[in-house]
């Protein structure tokens, strides 16, 4: 029987979408503040956003400022890393996660497993003002950058601090590349959800890291359980 669902944070509660954009924000802000003779706050972001959204994911702030003919360097761009990772996102959770997390509440133990640059995820949750609805929140950075998923150290230690057995326990995410892979190997279930304005839309060739079931809406999840939880198990 499910007791416990664990859930992803970016892309699963909300679309991180909204938080690429918040950051895109505070860093056109510090780029029209210190070139305010050469780019406005509107065109920088503009400019880091048609990036962003043409596909470039690495190379965004470098492309940007070539782009707005802005000179830089390694430290320079590190420093817009900063900003952009501790900026404080103007994030809203949505009405459809709001209401699920306060029906399965009631029923299960809720946790939340996100990797990330831990003061960023931080500072998502506490904008998301999620805090409240979960029993523990891990944050892999704590364990170790090499412990990230498809890591299994994150599952393994919410096995252990809420003392559940893997197969009482189940899985919500977004990412196929590296969600789904280490709940499937310790026999946890697992959940994909699809949002419409996922940032991850890759495709994954191994079975083993596929998802066990697939989501559309997120108010899928509360049926999906009960469902499971009422199909009889093979002693």
């Amino acid at each position: 029987m499910i007791t416990t669902v664990i859930f992803d944070l970016d892309d699963t509660l909300y679309d991180e979408i909204d938080y690429c954009k918040s950051g895109f924000t505070a860093v056109a802000r510090y780029l029209s503040h210190t070139f305010s003779r050469k780019v406005t706050t509107d065109l920088a972001y503009t400019t880091l956003w048609d990036i962003f959204e043409g596909g470039e994911h690495n190379q965004t702030f470098n492309q940007a400022l070539s782009a707005l003919d802005i000179p830089y360097d390694d430290k320079f761009i590190r420093g817009l890393i900063l900003i952009y990772r501790k900026h404080i996102p103007k994030l809203l959770l949505p009405r459809e996660s709001r209401q699920v997390l306060t029906s399965l509440k009631q029923d299960f133990t809720l946790a939340l497993l996100t990797d990330g640059y831990l003061p960023g995820q931080r500072l998502k949750v506490k904008a998301l003002g999620i805090q409240t609805y979960f029993k523990h929140i891990l944050y892999t950075e704590q364990l170790g950058r090499q412990f990230w998923k498809p890591s299994p150290a994150g599952f393994e230690t919410l096995s252990r601090v809420l003392d559940c057995p893997y197969d009482a326990m189940v899985y919500v995410g977004d990412n196929i590349l590296k969600d789904f892979q280490a709940p499937n190997q310790l026999g946890m279930t697992s959940i994909q959800v699809v949002r419409d304005l996922g940032v991850h839309r890759q495709s994954q060739d191994d079975p083993a890291a596929l998802p066990q079931y697939k989501l559309t809406s997120l108010s899928d999840l509360p049926p999906l359980l009960a469902q499971l939880n009422a199909t009889p198990t093979c002693v």
